[in-house]
């Protein structure tokens, strides 16, 4: 029998994404035959994430304090706004080095089986940041999903008629998968083969 504060620390593990109970019971086994310091530090920098870690005010990516370091950095292309669904895409996305403008955030894609609908993502924040006129593209990258495609469709359709070019990622990104499991030479083809969705102007 293991001693309760070994099962609560299973327990807890198990819940991350992926770990079943054998896996968490092994990681459980490995933290405890460490150096003391080791398993606290690793409590303590969960603590720090968990206190420190909020919502960009700008893009609603995740950030320490205000705005995160992208919506900050000036050099960056300040006319291209990458749309994505979740605040870890923008990581995978930095991580293919073939982007270099800004994010924001849905919050989720439009599911209505899920019960989310487009007023329950961040789609008013992001028509008030293409009516500040800066955007001249807007990027949709989405998952390739019937939600990410739902999600996609609908963005375009609200920005048709605006002056901003509307493109969708596409080439080398397979149906049905997530950007969080793209590698950099997939999300990088993407991005290159990206297809428009609206011609500004015409």
């Amino acid at each position: 029998m293991l001693p309760p504060s070994l099962l609560r620390l299973v327990e807890e593990l198990s819940k991350l994404p992926s770990v079943g109970k054998k896996s968490a019971k092994r990681l459980a086994f490995h933290l405890l035959n460490q150096p003391k310091e080791t398993p606290l530090a690793l409590a303590r920098a969960i603590e720090a994430a968990v206190e420190q870690i909020g919502v960009c005010l700008t893009c609603f990516g995740l950030a320490e304090a205000g705005n995160c370091p992208i919506c900050s950095d000036l050099k960056r292309n300040q006319a291209q706004l990458c749309v994505v669904e979740e605040a870890r895409n923008i990581f995978t996305i930095e991580a293919s080095h073939v982007y270099s403008g800004l994010y924001h955030v849905l919050g989720g894609s439009i599911s209505p089986l899920a019960g989310i609908y487009p007023e329950d993502l961040r789609i008013r924040e992001l028509e008030q940041r293409i009516s500040e006129g800066k955007i001249k593209e807007l990027i949709v990258a989405t998952n390739p999903t019937l939600e990410g495609e739902a999600t996609a469709h609908y963005l375009t359709d609200l920005f048709l008629d605006s002056e901003v070019k509307i493109s969708r990622i596409a080439r080398g990104m397979p149906s049905g998968g997530d950007l969080e499991f793209a590698d950099p030479a997939t999300l990088a083809r993407a991005f290159e083969g990206r297809a428009p969705f609206n011609e500004p102007g015409k």
